[in-house]
């Protein structure tokens, strides 16, 4: 199973770290949950799916321990963008998930539950301990901050393209 998983569940762990060495840890946590409570699966749904709500689960546990800053940080300097999806089309996937991996760790925690994971507000706000409406704060400034990112990654292309 750990061969089968290890990469995926790896790759759910670095979404919500920057750390690599704390993304092993919680892979690892993650895995000793796993086979801890295996009896608790009910073959209802798909086995991965039930797999990475657990390591979903265990990594909020290890981050609650860090206790993350949900921030009113100040975004006034990520003007609203408004990216042509054309344009994004010249962006990989590994290279808008490097910068999801740059955001605030609250932002990206709330990022990656609700648009990767599908989490509600309300289903976030439950488990993080916090007012949904914190929640949909956070994912708002997280995206304005990615678009920013995007903007800034996009424009520094354009430039070296032109050179």
């Amino acid at each position: 199973m750990f061969n089968l998983f290890a990469g995926k569940m790896m790759s759910v762990c670095l979404r919500y770290t920057n750390d690599e060495q704390q993304a092993q840890d919680m892979l690892q946590e993650g895995f000793i949950k796993v086979f801890s409570s295996i009896q608790q699966y009910r073959f209802e749904g798909s086995f991965e799916g039930w797999l990475r709500r657990v390591f979903v689960t265990t990594t909020l546990r290890q981050l609650s321990k860090q206790k993350i800053l949900f921030s009113d940080a100040d975004i006034s300097d990520h003007a609203a963008h408004s990216i042509d999806p054309d344009i994004l089309a010249k962006i990989s996937a590994d290279e808008i998930h490097t910068l999801i991996r740059h955001l605030p760790d609250g932002y990206r925690t709330i990022f990656n539950l609700n648009v990767i994971e599908g989490y509600s507000h309300e289903e976030i706000a439950g488990m993080l301990g916090i007012e949904a409406t914190t929640s949909r704060g956070q994912l708002m400034k997280a995206r304005k901050s990615l678009q920013a990112m995007i903007a800034k990654k996009l424009t520094s292309k354009k430039n070296i393209e032109n050179v």
